[in-house]
């Protein structure tokens, strides 16, 4: 089953899941306020992504409200602490798929090919 991790209200996580059940695709969605993925999870995911820079949303709002140290992150340990004190600094959704592809955001087109997993 896909799991789509994100924050509840978050428009776009909203968008994700109303998109995957309008097309009768089983998912799970958890709030990572709620159930913060774990350090292993973290560095797993960032690492199938291409980096840490590809899992933080750079434009949002609490990246910008960072100072310059921790916007300066370059470890594992401190990245992870970063998440943890931050978790809106992940891209949402977070989707993770049945074969273990992980991915970013939400667009229409980016979604369509999870249709065969109906």
């Amino acid at each position: 089953m896909i799991q789509l991790y994100g924050l509840l209200k978050c428009d776009t996580c909203k968008k994700a899941r109303q998109w995957l059940t309008s097309k009768g695709i089983p998912h799970e969605f958890i709030d990572y306020r709620e159930h913060p993925l774990s350090p292993d999870a973290l560095t797993a995911h960032a690492s199938a992504l291409g980096g840490w820079e590809k899992l933080i949303n750079r434009a949002s709002t609490t990246w910008r409200q960072l100072s310059d140290e921790q916007r300066g992150a370059s470890s594992d340990e401190q990245w992870i602490a970063l998440i943890a004190q931050y978790p809106a600094l992940v891209r949402r959704p977070l989707t993770i798929l049945p074969n273990g592809v992980v991915m970013t955001g939400f667009n229409e087109k980016k979604f369509l090919p999870l249709e065969a997993l109906k």
